[in-house]
């Protein structure tokens, strides 16, 4: 990026009118009320491609069951993925587990507030660090995510393709002028309230954009153009059939999913890629590990799961075993047993299909 975008333009006044702002709109969020470093550390890993609304009763079950770094690090994992059960993306909740391991053993409990000790922490990237370092720390660095990117491709009119990684570098460095010595902390907060609130994707609210006379973008009537981002590559779709298969005793036949891969270790009900049986072979087959016949006594449900990268399509069917004595072979919960599961998702709603 040039000196072009930052030609005439009024910074000071830019910080002064978004602060402002923020100081009379902000929302009122549970990890706004503290600058304990790891409780704001829990919101920033909770909020990565996951909604405010939906992350405030889980931040709160979260730091009431783990209210310490050491409370964390002793827990079992099988514990923490239960408190994120419903979140998605899981491995957040292991990486976040694993550093802050790491920071009990290796800087006795205490967040570190050095750049290059606290990004090198499992699961923190450059916009983890700095939101942690400005809010927690007060220090005067840059948090530059997709929502911030979006908001400054547009206050400075930039045209680049924000998907591409040398971009984002530019940002951060172009952001880093931004944000002033002396209140790091609301600054980066009324950045991302702005895109949050203000901002938005598709149609930004420029009538009420508290920054609008800055806006380079809104002068050249672009603000619904930008920022420039390369299309998601198409999702691969991969549909499976859900086996419900029940006991003499009311329990359901379920198992815990590889340690290593999608959603490690969390639970779900037995599974099948169709691909693997072939619809012609559906209704009877071995299944898989266990060398079992099954055969299916009906539909229940259809249930679609939209992952980062690939789409899970799901025929839910309650299943018999053709020998019964080979029942031993699975593993069986009952939904009261089943409650005390890390299920992902797609199973949790399942679950709740044989609960009703």
């Amino acid at each position: 990026m040039s000196a072009k975008e930052l030609q005439d333009f009024n910074i000071k006044g830019f910080q002064q009118d978004l602060m402002d702002w923020y100081e009379n709109n902000k929302r009122d969020l549970p990890w706004r009320r503290t600058s304990d470093p790891y409780k704001i550390w829990v919101s920033e890993i909770m909020l990565q491609q996951t909604k405010v609304d939906t992350v405030i009763p889980y931040f709160n079950r979260f730091i009431a069951r783990f209210p310490t770094p050491q409370a964390l690090a002793d827990a079992e994992e099988q514990a923490v993925l239960k408190e994120w059960e419903g979140l998605g993306y899981y491995s957040r909740a292991k990486n976040f587990q694993h550093a802050v391991r790491e920071v009990v053993a290796s800087y006795d409990g205490v967040v570190p507030n050095n750049p290059d000790e606290l990004g090198a922490l499992k699961g923190i990237g450059p916009y983890t660090k700095g939101a942690i370092l400005s809010i927690a720390f007060n220090q005067p660095v840059p948090a530059v995510d997709g929502n911030v990117m979006r908001v400054f491709s547009r206050i400075l009119q930039i045209e680049e393709n924000i998907a591409m990684q040398r971009v984002k570098k530019k940002f951060e460095e172009y952001v880093k002028q931004f944000v002033p010595t002396d209140r790091p902390s609301v600054f980066n907060q009324a950045v991302m309230e702005l895109g949050a609130l203000v901002c938005i994707p598709k149609t930004p609210q420029c009538l009420l954009c508290p920054v609008q006379s800055h806006c380079k973008a809104f002068r050249a009537g672009l603000e619904r153009t930008l920022p420039v981002k390369s299309k998601d590559r198409k999702k691969k779709i991969i549909p499976y059939v859900v086996l419900l298969i029940k006991n003499k005793n009311n329990e359901y036949a379920v198992e815990k999913r590889s340690a290593t891969g999608l959603l490690a270790n969390m639970w779900q009900f037995l599974m099948v890629p169709i691909d693997e049986i072939g619809m012609d072979h559906i209704e009877h087959w071995v299944y898989g590990e266990y060398g079992l016949k099954i055969k299916l006594k009906g539909k229940k449900e259809k249930l679609k799961h939209v992952f980062s990268h690939l789409v899970w399509e799901l025929d839910i069917y309650e299943a018999k075993l053709m020998e019964e004595n080979k029942a031993n072979d699975l593993l069986f919960k009952s939904k009261e047993e089943m409650e005390l599961l890390p299920f992902s998702v797609s199973h949790s709603k399942i679950k709740e299909l044989i609960t009703e």
